[in-house]
């Protein structure tokens, strides 16, 4: 397996620019995660590391040797690398023994021992070998497809929104499944999504694009916890955002005095709370208090959106159990600190607004 390394990668479709300047790093043996709305450049970012588009300018080096860009272009074929498209793409007139053999040579698409393993490492009995494509279910398809694109060692797995067709509990199970067969080849991989929780879950570092460029590259829970911006925050997960004025070292808010995770400048502020930092008591004097304007149980467990006194809504997000019932008044109590982010033309609100360099934001986080 390979690293690769994209080096301020340009991309335009006529005159309109899709990725403008993206540099990126996977290391080997790693699972780097592409996460951005629709639009934002990921799928052309993993085109063009697969060979099916040129840059306009920038280049995408493989284990260390220019494919891309520079004057030099390796084709497609000839890159070494897997690739997972969103249906699988498996031939529905071969059985799953020559799906998976296909790009062997020759003389090894009879190994049946081989298929066997093949299928083994991805999680399917070495019985569904002579089945054909339409005879498995969608997760099982898309297995097969990471065996097929693993069967040839190759530098590089790509895997473009490989999960986006199933259901939520196969979603689930195969996610499981494709992620300890990567782990157990020491693949290098590359996963394009617009799937928040698969990305958490799945990647040692996620890449967000916005609008064709990369605004954070960091691992999962620095990514969660440590946003380089509200865009990216609300876009990782559920948030709770409030005005706050900062004084002293502390943000003055809706809910209350809070602690800070960072230092701010005193003056304007926004803060981040995550849904599950927020708590709920019985009413007490003194205490922010909400009403519950509804309650969405998810089993084990809950969100209950809440309207403050100002009128805003907030969600918490609390364990299944004992939980309160539309129209209950609670007091809400937070636990832990809040991600300060200074209101612009505050001195300081430069360091983190959305044109800090991305050597900035992986250090602050």
């Amino acid at each position: 397996m390979s690293a690769l390394t994209v080096q301020d990668v340009t991309k335009s479709y006529g005159t309109t620019p899709v990725l403008t300047g993206v540099d990126l790093h996977v290391p080997t043996g790693t699972t780097t995660a592409l996460l951005g709305p629709s639009g934002c450049g990921k799928t052309t970012l993993l085109r063009i590391v697969a060979g099916f588009d040129d840059p306009d300018s920038g280049t995408v080096e493989l284990g260390g040797q220019v494919v891309a860009g520079g004057g030099r272009g390796v084709p497609a074929r000839r890159r070494g690398i897997g690739f997972v498209p969103q249906e699988g793409g498996l031939f529905p007139h071969l059985s799953v023994a020559a799906n998976v053999t296909f790009g062997l040579p020759r003389r090894r698409r009879s190994d049946r021992a081989l298929v066997a393993e093949l299928l083994a490492l991805v999680g399917l009995d070495a019985a569904l070998a002579g089945r054909s494509p339409h005879q498995l279910s969608g997760g099982q398809q898309q297995r097969v497809a990471l065996a097929r694109a693993l069967a040839p060692r190759p530098s590089l797995v790509l895997l473009d929104e490989p999960f986006s067709s199933l259901d939520a509990s196969l979603r689930e199970e195969t996610r499981r499944a494709v992620s300890d067969a990567l782990a157990a080849t020491g693949a290098t991989a590359l996963l394009v999504t617009h799937d928040q929780s698969e990305a958490l879950s799945m990647a040692d570092q996620v890449a967000v694009l916005r609008g064709g460029r990369l605004v954070q590259l960091a691992d999962p829970r620095t990514l969660y916890r440590r946003p380089r911006d509200l865009d990216v925050a609300t876009f990782v997960g559920e948030a709770v955002v409030l005005d706050a004025d900062v004084r002293d070292g502390r943000a003055h808010c809706e809910l209350g005095t809070l602690a800070l995770e960072q230092p701010c400048p005193d003056g304007p502020a926004s803060v981040l709370l995550r849904p599950e930092q927020l708590r709920l008591t019985a009413p007490a004097e003194g205490a922010p208090a909400a009403r519950v304007s509804g309650v969405d149980f998810f089993g084990h467990d809950a969100r209950v959106r809440l309207e403050l006194s100002s009128g805003r809504t907030v969600s918490a997000r609390l364990e299944g159990a004992a939980l309160p019932t539309t129209g209950d008044v609670v007091s809400i109590e937070v636990r832990g600190a809040a991600l300060p982010f200074p209101a612009p033309g505050i001195p300081g609100a430069e360091a983190d607004g959305p044109d800090r360099p991305i050597g900035s934001a992986l250090a602050a986080g």
